[in-house]
């Protein structure tokens, strides 16, 4: 079902660039719309990865990390420091995967 809750969402998606947590989304859409609900976010989140417009991650640190999914492929790369997690584009993923490293 198609509700006001989903479309704020879905709003907000669309201004977002890179990794964001679950928390940082209801936070996001309630400043839009305050009657937004975790449930109903992370149940269109689920929706959402379903059909192929964002993915999600568990970070370094554990949490779960949502960002839509971007035109062109991408890796990333987790700094063991301070567990930083940078994009990486097709080129350097291949190279890795040529010297024997798995991209990921």
């Amino acid at each position: 079902r198609w509700t006001p809750q989903r479309r704020t969402l879905v709003d907000v998606l669309s201004r977002t660039d890179g990794h964001v947590t679950g928390a940082e989304l209801v936070e996001r859409c309630r400043e839009q719309d305050p009657t937004t609900t975790p449930s109903t976010v992370y149940r269109t989140l689920d929706v959402l990865e379903d059909l192929g417009y964002l993915s999600h991650h568990h970070g370094m640190d554990g949490r779960e990390s949502f960002h839509v999914l971007p035109t062109e492929e991408h890796g990333h790369l987790h700094c063991l420091g301070d567990r930083d997690a940078q994009r990486t584009g097709v080129a350097f993923r291949e190279s890795a995967t040529g010297l024997g490293h798995p991209a990921r």
